[in-house]
């Protein structure tokens, strides 16, 4: 019988992908206002540059075992505890200006000091636009008094706390929030997970993980011998390998496996 229900933040209750898709969005439009020029391609060069310059740093296997994404680096500031973190701070600045200018120059547009500009906006227009799916909260609302919740979470304790300060509306459900950051491993560390049931004094039987991420949060899950839920929102291709213990579309069909396990 599941006791408690550990819940994956991004792209799981917030729409993370959509976030900064429309942070990217409103720089591009700054990027054409600024210069005059077309900037269709802009989104997609600064995408691919960002990419990798972020995989070409002395930080990467770090924000690898993490979770902290390349585009999460365009905006997070990293005032986190740790040399890792002290190290990814000192690089941001150069890394947000180094990925605006390239993506710049890829659509012909030579211009550091715009690229710059660019970069000090995107973190204020991600800020700007968090968005929640629409059922997050009324599916936590039915949850909620009975089922203990927790969030699990892969990336740096700031940023991710950052998204919650952003999203008000989250963090009260839970009865416990654990971000791999200050953990020191992320998802799908078998180790996180038993983190997480600590906080509860249950096994893995008691608990269910629900998350969009095969190769973390339910691999993660399966390693820990915890039954998962996979929502595949973009009906993305099942995992020769990893197979989540239910396969959802939607996050109110947790709902439905709910009921079936309490029979």
């Amino acid at each position: 019988m599941v006791k408690v229900i550990f819940f994956d933040l991004d792209d799981t209750l917030l729409w993370d992908k959509k976030s900064i898709a429309t942070a990217f969005q409103k720089t591009c439009e700054l990027a054409e206002q600024a210069s005059g020029k077309d900037c269709s391609g802009l989104e997609e060069a600064v995408r691919h540059e960002a990419t990798e310059l972020y995989a070409s740093y002395p930080t990467f296997p770090f924000t690898q075992m993490i979770g902290i994404n390349p585009f999460e680096g365009l905006w997070g500031t990293f005032d986190d505890e740790g040399p890792d973190f002290q190290e990814m701070k000192n690089l941001a600045p150069l890394y947000r200006q180094e990925a605006w200018t390239r993506g710049l120059q890829k659509i012909g547009i030579d211009n550091p000091e715009l690229g710059q500009k660019l970069a000090d906006f995107f973190p204020e227009a991600r800020k700007q636009h968090p968005i929640l799916y629409d059922e997050t909260l009324r599916v936590l609302d039915q949850l909620k008094g009975r089922y203990e919740l927790l969030l699990l979470t892969n990336g740096s304790p700031g940023l991710q706390r950052n998204k919650l300060e952003i999203t008000p509306e989250i963090a009260p459900y839970f009865d416990h929030i654990v971000i791999s950051g200050d953990f020191g491993k992320g998802k799908p560390d078998a180790g996180i997970f038993s983190h997480a049931l600590a906080r509860f004094g249950y096994g893995p039987q008691d608990a269910l993980m629900v998350g969009d991420n095969l190769l973390t949060d339910i691999l993660g899950a399966e390693r820990a011998g915890i039954r998962s839920v996979w929502i595949n929102r973009e009906e993305k291709a099942p995992h020769d390998s990893i197979v989540p213990t239910y396969e959802i579309q939607h996050l109110e069909e947790l709902l439905q496996i709910l009921e079936q396990e309490q029979l």
